[in-house]
């Protein structure tokens, strides 16, 4: 399952914190100019702005965040969605919110740390075995060109 028992983390990384209303900005967004056939998908597009210091997100999933290399992302801390593939505002902001809600689901989840695992006899042998040829390639190699 995906929620293993097993885990040993926060609970701040085990379940995702939702999205408060009251957090989130959002503005209908319309094009200037003379509209094509798109006149419709443009004058209900959305654009979500969410400031993640000014959150209520926990702390470690805020640093998380801010650390994220996504350009997304203003180095002010702020993340800006954009969503205009639907006709309608309210597909176009359910839709902005889902995107939103996956970029914190995606930092929200941890990993648990990995134990160092030795390498096994057989793969330390290749790994010998491996150079050996090599460097009996190159001594041949050497030999040949002289």
């Amino acid at each position: 399952m995906h929620n293993a028992p097993t885990m040993d983390t926060a609970p701040s990384s085990t379940r995702s914190p939702t999205l408060r209303e009251d957090e989130v900005e959002v503005t209908a967004v319309r094009a200037q100019g003379a509209g094509g056939q798109n006149v419709n998908k443009v004058s209900s597009a959305i654009h979500l702005r969410f400031d993640i210091a000014a959150s209520s997100l926990p702390e470690d999933i805020k640093a998380r965040l801010l650390c994220l290399s996504d350009r997304r992302i203003t180095s002010q801390g702020v993340v800006v969605l954009k969503a205009q593939t639907h006709r309608s505002q309210d597909m176009n902001r359910s839709e902005a919110l889902a995107r939103l809600q996956e970029l914190i689901d995606s930092v929200a989840s941890v990993p648990p740390e990995r134990r160092a695992t030795k390498p096994t006899r057989a793969s330390q042998r290749r790994r010998v075995e491996g150079k050996r040829q090599r460097s009996e390639v190159k001594t041949l190699r050497g030999r040949v060109s002289d």
